[in-house]
């Protein structure tokens, strides 16, 4: 229970982070934080009884620069929640497609790029989804990069941080 993960919220309830209940704890008792939604069970000490809090804020503003999501696998396939655009199977085992192949003169930019399960790449080949007669699910897109990013896999698991990101993360969440 001590490494669940707590979202950070920053003063102006923003996400700020996630970090682990152990880290979360030391900021409660040194005042350095509030709890905003509990709902985990309690950790005991022979002193103590602590609520394990599932969003904490901390009551002060952290200033961040925003940096910009590079593009790589890993966020392609965030961003396309870990399912294949051409067939809707939701799976680890995706690899990335261009949608105009390269060799096709299409770039490898966000807007080219999305997540296929390995059958649906080798049925697509070096062809444009309309050669091979496919349709993409979502057209793909430049992830925001305002406030923190709270990865899909958390959201599926903890509805209940939902109501504190932006509405742009919670689209197709529910």
């Amino acid at each position: 229970m001590v490494n669940a993960p707590v979202l950070v919220l920053n003063q102006n309830y923003e996400p700020l982070n996630i970090s682990r209940v152990r880290r979360v704890v030391i900021l409660l008792l040194q005042g350095k934080a509030e709890v905003v939604e509990n709902g985990r069970g309690f950790i005991h000490t022979p002193t103590l009884s602590l609520a394990v809090p599932s969003v904490i804020r901390i009551p002060y503003m952290v200033r961040r620069p925003r940096l910009e999501r590079k593009l790589t696998r890993i966020e392609v396939l965030r961003r396309d929640r870990f399912t294949c655009q051409y067939c809707g199977k939701e799976a680890r085992e995706l690899t990335l497609d261009h949608i105009i192949p390269r060799h096709k003169g299409g770039k490898h930019v966000w807007d080219n790029v999305v997540s296929a399960c390995i059958r649906c790449n080798t049925r697509k080949a070096g062809r444009t989804p309309k050669e091979a007669g496919m349709h993409l699910i979502r057209e793909p897109s430049t992830p925001r990069i305002s406030g923190y990013y709270v990865p899909y896999e958390y959201l599926r698991r903890h509805t209940e941080w939902r109501k504190f990101l932006p509405l742009w993360q919670r689209e197709g969440e529910d």
